[in-house]
C-alpha cells in the first residue's frame, strides 16, 4: 500500500514542542512538503524498510549527545556574557524550588 497517495481518512495525534514543529514545517516546506506528508513519507519509508528507514546506532547517539552539547554550551556563553545578577532567593523563586 503506498501511504503517500492512498486516502487520509484517520487521525493520529502527537504532542510536539511548538518551537520544534515550526523549525520542522519550515525545513518541510524547502522540500514542498506540510510536516502531516513528511510523516506520511516517514511511515511509507519505514514499511518499505521494515523498520526505522534509517540506521539507529551508537554514532547516532553521539550526534544527538553533541548536538545537545552544543546547544548547552550557547546557552551558558549566553549566561556567562548576560551582566545581571539574581540573589539566591530569586533564583530559587524564578525556579519553582523550596529552599
Amino acid at each position: 500500500m503506498d501511504i503517500v497517495s492512498s486516502p487520509k481518512t484517520d487521525m493520529f495525534r502527537m504532542r510536539i514542542n511548538p518551537e520544534i514543529r515550526q523549525n520542522l514545517e519550515a525545513v518541510y516546506a524547502k522540500n514542498g512538503l506540510s510536516l502531516t506528508d513528511a510523516v506520511n513519507v516517514f511511515f511509507q519509508q519505514s514499511l518499505n524498510a521494515g523498520g526505522l528507514p534509517f540506521s539507529v546506532t551508537s554514532d547516532n547517539a553521539e550526534m544527538v549527545k553533541a548536538k545537545a552539547l552544543g546547544r548547552l554550551m550557547k546557552e551558558l556563553d549566553a549566561g556567562i556574557a548576560d551582566s545581571t545578577s539574581y540573589s539566591e532567593d530569586e533564583v530559587y523563586r524564578m525556579l519553582g524550588v523550596e529552599k
